[in-house]
C-alpha cells in the first residue's frame, strides 16, 4: 500500500477519423450490431458522445509491443463519453508506451429506452472480446487492465470487482471468457453511490430517482471490494468538486480492509476531468507515476517509448 500526497504548487466520421487516428482500426461488441452505422441520433460537441447505439472498441496496436493490454473508459457522468478529453489521449499515450490499448466506447444508462445495466454489460463484453483474441494481439491474456476517469473510473471499478456478476444475457461462447481485469487504474473516480457522496451526475444518470438502498449498495464500489480485487491504481486532486476526494479514500479504506495491493496519489490541485493531466498542476504527473506502478508490480518489464 502506498499513498502519495503531492503538494506543490460537418460530420460523425470526420469527429473520428480526427480523434482516432492513433488508433489502428475497430471491434464491435455484440454480433447483431455494426459499428458502420452509427445511430443517427449520436450527438458529438466538444469531442463528447452521447446517445451511443452501436458499442465497439478503438483498437491502437503499439509499434513495440510489451504484451500489455489496457482498455480506457471515459467520463462524462453516464450522460455522454469525453473521449477527446480522457481516453483518446490516454490511449495514444499508451500506445507510445508499448501497451496495446482498447478505447472502449460504451452504451450509457437511460438514455434511448437503455437500462442501467448496459454500461456494465459493454464493460464486461469488452474485456472478454480483448481476452480472447489475446494471441492476435500478441497480448498477455493474464495482464488485461482497465483505466478509466471519473464516471469511467466507477465503470472499471465495477468491472474489476464485480467481475463475476454476469450482467450480459447472450450467454454465448464469449461470455464463457472470465471478464476479470488483472489491474486497474482509477482517475477522479466515483465510487460511493451513498450519501453522502450520492449527488454526482453519476449517480443521477444510473439510479434516477430511485433511492433503493440495495441497488445504491450493488453500484457502492467501495463496499463490493473483495479478496478477489486486482491491485489498483488512484489518483484524485484534493480540491475536486464534481467527484469528491473522499470517493477515492473510501476505495483506500476498502482496500486495506481487504489487504488489496494499491497506489494511491493525492493531487492538491486539479479539480475535475483533467484527463492526462491540467497544466501547471501536479495531476501532470499521473501518468509518469502510472507507468512507475506498472512496473512495480511487475505488469510491465520494459518502456519502449524511447524506441525508434
Amino acid at each position: 500500500m502506498n499513498i502519495h500526497y503531492t503538494l506543490c504548487g460537418f460530420l460523425l466520421i470526420l469527429f473520428f477519423s480526427q480523434q482516432t487516428k492513433a488508433a489502428t482500426f475497430t471491434l464491435p461488441l455484440w454480433t447483431n450490431t455494426s459499428i458502420t452505422t452509427q445511430n443517427p441520433n449520436t450527438v458529438i460537441k466538444h469531442g463528447a458522445v452521447s446517445h451511443i447505439d452501436s458499442p465497439y472498441l478503438n483498437v491502437y496496436t503499439p509499434k513495440y509491443n510489451n504484451h500489455v493490454a489496457v482498455m480506457t473508459i471515459s467520463g462524462g457522468g453516464y450522460a455522454r463519453e469525453e473521449l477527446a478529453k480522457e481516453s483518446t489521449p490516454t490511449s495514444a499515450f499508451l500506445q507510445q508506451h508499448g501497451f496495446t490499448v482498447f478505447e472502449l466506447v460504451y452504451r450509457l444508462p437511460n438514455q434511448d429506452n437503455n437500462d442501467s445495466l448496459v454500461p456494465f454489460q459493454d464493460g464486461q463484453r469488452a474485456i472478454r472480446i480483448i481476452r480472447t483474441q489475446a494471441e492476435r494481439f500478441h497480448i498477455d491474456p493474464e495482464k488485461i487492465g482497465v483505466l478509466g476517469f471519473s464516471a469511467g473510473g466507477h465503470l472499471a471499478a465495477m468491472l474489476a470487482i464485480q467481475w463475476s456478476h454476469q450482467f450480459s444475457t447472450l450467454h454465448d461462447s464469449i461470455d464463457q471468457v472470465s471478464a476479470q481485469p488483472n489491474f486497474v487504474s482509477l482517475l477522479y473516480p466515483v465510487i460511493s453511490m451513498q450519501a453522502p457522496l450520492d449527488h454526482t451526475h453519476a449517480y443521477k444518470s444510473l439510479m434516477g430517482k430511485n433511492h433503493d438502498s440495495v441497488k445504491q449498495a450493488f453500484f457502492s464500489v467501495n463496499l463490493q471490494v473483495n479478496q478477489h480485487t486486482p491491485p489498483i491504481f488512484l489518483a484524485h486532486a484534493l480540491d475536486d468538486r464534481i467527484a469528491p476526494v473522499q470517493h477515492s479514500l473510501d476505495m483506500q479504506m476498502a482496500l486495506d480492509k481487504n489487504k488489496i495491493p494499491y497506489e494511491l496519489h493525492l493531487f492538491k490541485n486539479g479539480g475535475h476531468g483533467w484527463g492526462l493531466g491540467k497544466a501547471k498542476t501536479e495531476t501532470t504527473q499521473w501518468p509518469t507515476l502510472f507507468l512507475t506502478w506498472l512496473k512495480n508490480m511487475n505488469i510491465v518489464e520494459t518502456d519502449y517509448s524511447n524506441k525508434k
